[in-house]
């Protein structure tokens, strides 16, 4: 049970729940947005967190959007990781979903709902920062659409009163060889160790993490040092590793020497495939 009061609102456009937040903001009130609230609930339950407002984004129809529209596959805020799972319009990000919690959870945890959450992992960024994806959020002044390397910095960062809409990522990315692999220090189904997407574009390896630091990230300069054709593969990943090295993560579930060591078998396993694969890439 949440041990406080509050007003629900469910909008059915963007513009009505934008209306809905300003009118609430300017009479004292504190809304918050909602999409998938498992996180919101579990917080509020325990006394984590209190609002006087929630406005529900899941009935408005960009935020449930899920196909292309031209060259560009369009995925709501409120999707949940269920429907990407099951949906296969982007594999790699079908592959990052369903390792993220259990079957329950999956189909209500959402896409923008990870992507907000405060628990540091996010892993549904992943696949949108190895493609460039388009981010557009809504507030006052209508919607922007941005690229997500310009709103996202370890969580999407959002000006307040502002809320997630969609992303949009380009057909070419969406069916581009990929590879996940997910470290965990118990069960398979855990907060990751040490979370790996990777792509190949354009004759390049792009990678990112999860777990390795305190947000997810992806790292161009790292990116670069892995598609060295020059060196070996175990030195590529030493380097990588070496430039990483100030941001690993040092906790009770795994040491930085341990993260590092997953991470270096981790870079390798994903060279190897791509050889393995006959994969076209300059690495």
């Amino acid at each position: 049970m949440i041990p406080f009061d509050f007003e629900y609102y469910r909008p059915g456009t963007v513009r009505e729940a934008v209306d809905i937040y300003r009118q609430l903001d300017e009479a004292g009130q504190a809304p918050v947005y909602y999409s998938g609230g498992s996180e919101l609930i579990s917080m509020a339950r325990v006394g984590n967190r209190t609002f006087s407002a929630v406005i529900d984004i899941k009935s408005i129809p960009e935020c449930r959007a899920l196909d292309f529209c031209g060259e560009d596959l369009i995925i709501g805020a409120g999707v949940t990781l269920h429907e990407l799972i099951v949906s296969d319009k982007f594999p790699l990000l079908g592959k990052t979903a369903g390792r993220i919690a259990d079957h329950t959870m999956q189909n209500k945890i959402t896409f923008g709902g990870n992507l907000a959450s405060t628990i540091i992992y996010r892993e549904t960024a992943l696949p949108l920062l190895l493609t460039d994806a388009a981010v557009t959020a809504a507030g006052t002044g209508g919607l922007r659409t941005r690229e997500i390397s310009s709103l996202f910095d370890g969580r999407l960062q959002l000006p307040r009163g502002e809320f997630f809409v969609q992303a949009a990522i380009r057909r070419e990315f969406v069916r581009a060889p990929y590879f996940h692999e997910k470290k965990t220090k118990n069960e398979k189904i855990d907060y990751p160790l040490l979370t790996t997407d990777a792509l190949v574009f354009n004759g390049r390896l792009r990678v990112a993490f999860s777990g390795l630091a305190a947000y997810p990230f992806r790292d161009k300069g790292a990116e670069s040092l892995l598609n060295d054709a020059g060196l070996a593969y175990a030195s590529r990943a030493e380097n990588v590793a070496k430039v990483l090295e100030g941001i690993v993560l040092d906790n009770s579930n795994g040491s930085a020497a341990y993260r590092r060591f997953v991470l270096k078998n981790t870079l390798v396993n994903i060279l190897e495939s791509v050889k393995e694969a006959n994969i076209p890439c300059l690495c």
